[in-house]
């Protein structure tokens, strides 16, 4: 019986534990000082640079000759200024991709700078990166491929101790390191020293991550580590390029256990570690560099949205730069993050709420409702024990305009808000503006602008009393989004507006458009020649325009017909809509490779093929590899391309792949594999570069 009483008043003491809630106690997993510190820069910079910005591949095979790298320009000085001015807390280098190639004189390998022509192969850019962050006051963070295409031992355990030894050198000789990055990418064709084979890895064992993980903590106990190989590191990867994590977004996972898409966009609500998201993408389509790119740079609408979908749903900011051949960031590139940097001061100019007299309906001890507008990090709300609901309204001396609303929770006691809604007083009642879930360490929610002098936040769902340590108010300015341009298969140019109230404008000669140019009414006809389309909205209200939008078309595909199929939905490969898809062998009844044959009408001089795939993130038929064949007579057929859409998977943009100039009428693309190792082939569109 002892024994018994003994067991149930243990039981009893865990059960008041699991059940207390009390907000000056820690509630579930919570962040490691690294993971705070981390958290708390909340925006930095990528950059991209190796031996395949130089071949124009997204992925460099590993042998590429190193006397092709020569950035004589090359400046981290440049980097580091242009990532401080835009209001970037540090930079991680790509040290080294799946090429291999090192971008410092490893002493393990021949394949890095040293055996380049750039400063005679003397020359360390992991040594002039770090030195132009402590110039700037810049954190310094290193990206280092697992997967090494050049190296002969890569799938052998002898990669393990060369992997490990780079890891020694990087986190060893260039200061304090912030992040080390994991790429997930890993096995496949490769150069491989010469043996030019398919290589294969189990991604989740062969690292032997437990004991990598603890050789980087003990080079750098400030560090956090992201790994996106199967083996939970201190952060995770949100599942896509694209810049954006899930609405609904906890800092937590298992600490074992399979992750799952939803996981990484999400996060898990009960998850047992804290594992919070970081958002990684270009500010343009590829991370490398591209000529062709250059009209493809995020404008400052679409960062700003990237901005409210990563920071604004309690991530990071990873946003990168592809350095170009000659070593620099290109002009269009800066501009557009130092315009964004202008964007964002802008929208939280003023803080509408600071020091603003605060209405609550429950509140413990000293944690009261001045706490979350007294501008200080480390104070709180919170609401008395146990107490899972609670509101608090913000009360204005006159009716303010605004639309944007921040809120943060006190992450240092975990992350605890299920769900809340923000609400207005408008015409004397109170109008709801948004009914959210998660907050975490930072939330801003954007709505059209709304006029009222009191604003009530309410979390509605917690896990325990919630711990509100901020609320900020403001009123963003108008930014103009531009508009769509598309080419039907008719071959005439649709431009779609992003709303109602703007005009557009366009040009069609190269020139910048301006409210004085062509303004849009009906489709734009084009005889089915090439042509390049530059576009604006324009507000007549404001005298303001968006970002000039630029869309470059090749030849017309009025007359082409795709020929080995009766699927009328096959149509839509040529539709000009890159929304509409097409699934070839749905039923799987054919086994890879797969066809598809297209009629172009008349023979061209055809010098290269683009290729779309479903823009529906991780669906099927995204292809990987691929031959591509032309002919003047549907009978002989020519392989004028073959290989790889590399990094396709993450990210599905338009891939451009150019041959030697051909004269065909025929083309035929054929899937080899795709990313889901079925036999599905999927386009969204297929087109043709012409001389």
């Amino acid at each position: 019986m002892k024994k018994q009483n003994a067991y149930l008043i243990l039981f009893s003491i865990l059960l008041f534990i699991c059940n207390n809630t009390n907000a000056q106690s820690p509630l579930g997993p919570i962040p490691s000082e690294n993971q705070m510190r981390w958290q708390e820069m909340e925006y930095y910079a990528f950059v991209h640079l190796s031996v395949n910005t130089y071949t124009d591949m997204s992925w460099g095979k590993g042998d590429e000759d190193p006397k092709i790298f020569n950035p004589v320009d090359l400046d981290c000085r440049q980097w580091a200024r242009i990532a401080k001015e835009a209001g970037m807390k540090g930079i991680i280098i790509t040290a080294k991709h799946h090429s291999g190639f090192c971008l410092w004189p490893s002493k393990y390998t021949e394949y890095s700078v040293k055996n380049s022509p750039w400063k005679n192969g003397k020359g360390d850019i992991m040594r002039e990166m770090s030195d132009a962050c402590k110039e700037y006051g810049l954190k310094l963070g290193v990206y280092l491929s697992p997967w090494d295409r050049n190296h002969a031992d890569y799938g052998k355990p002898e990669y393990i101790t060369y992997f490990r030894n780079q890891l020694t050198e990087l986190l060893t000789n260039y200061g304090e390191v912030f992040e080390v990055w994991f790429d997930g990418a890993n096995g496949g064709d490769g150069y491989y020293g010469g043996a030019n084979e398919i290589r294969k890895i189990d991604r989740k064992t062969y690292y032997d991550w437990e004991n990598t993980y603890a050789l980087v903590r003990k080079l750098q106990p400030k560090i956090v580590i992201w790994n996106d190989n199967g083996d939970r590191a201190d952060l995770r990867w949100v599942g896509t390029e694209a810049g954006y994590v899930g609405e609904t977004n906890w800092s937590l996972l298992n600490a074992k256990g399979a992750v799952t898409e939803d996981m990484l966009r999400h996060g898990l609500e009960n998850g047992d570690a804290w594992v919070p998201g970081e958002v990684n993408t270009s500010i343009r389509p590829e991370w490398f560099y591209h000529l062709r790119e250059d009209s493809k740079v995020k404008t400052v609408n679409e960062l700003m949205e990237t901005y409210y979908n990563s920071i604004g749903r309690n991530g990071t900011l990873l946003l990168n730069f592809p350095i170009m051949p000659n070593g620099l960031i290109h002009k269009y590139d800066e501009k557009a993050v130092l315009d964004f940097a202008q964007a964002q001061k802008e929208a939280f100019a003023k803080n509408l709420a600071k020091n603003v007299k605060v209405e609550v309906s429950s509140f413990k001890g000293k944690f009261d409702g001045k706490n979350i507008v007294d501008a200080d990090k480390e104070t709180f709300w919170t609401t008395e024990d146990n107490v899972k609901q609670g509101s608090i309204t913000l009360h204005f001396n006159e009716p303010v305009s605004f639309n944007r609303f921040l809120v943060q929770e006190y992450i240092k006691l975990g992350q605890r808000v299920k769900s809340f809604t923000v609400e207005a007083f408008v015409n004397g009642e109170w109008k709801q503006l948004a009914n959210q879930t998660t907050i975490g360490y930072k939330r801003i929610l954007c709505f059209p602008t709304v006029k009222s002098d009191k604003i009530r936040f309410s979390v509605t769902d917690a896990k325990g009393s919630p711990v509100i340590s901020n609320i900020e108010v403001y009123n963003a300015p108008q930014i103009l989004t531009a508009p769509k341009i598309i080419r039907e298969k008719s071959g005439d140019i649709a431009i779609i507006p992003a709303d109602a109230e703007s005009e557009i404008f366009y040009t069609i000669d190269g020139k910048t458009p301006t409210s004085k140019s062509i303004q849009y009414k009906t489709k734009i006809s084009t005889n089915n020649k090439k042509v390049t389309v530059k576009a604006i909205a324009y507000s007549n209200a404001t005298g303001k325009s968006s970002p000039v939008i630029e869309e470059i078309f090749d030849i017309g595909r009025q007359k082409w017909t795709i020929l080995n199929t009766n699927d009328k939905d096959a149509a839509k490969v040529l539709d000009g809509n890159p929304e509409t898809v097409w699934h070839q062998n749905k039923d799987q009844s054919q086994k890879l490779p797969i066809d598809l044959i297209i009629d172009l009408g008349q023979v061209e001089n055809l010098t290269g093929f683009r290729y779309l795939p479903d823009q529906d993130l991780r669906s099927h038929g995204i292809i990987t590899n691929y031959k591509f064949y032309t002919s003047t007579d549907n009978k002989n057929w020519k392989l004028v391309s073959e290989g790889e859409f590399s990094n396709i998977n993450n990210n599905p943009l338009w891939q451009s792949k150019t041959f030697k100039l051909e004269k065909a009428r025929y083309i035929k693309l054929q899937a080899l594999k795709n990313t889901k190792e079925d036999n599905i082939a999927g386009y969204a569109e297929i087109d043709v570069i012409t001389k």
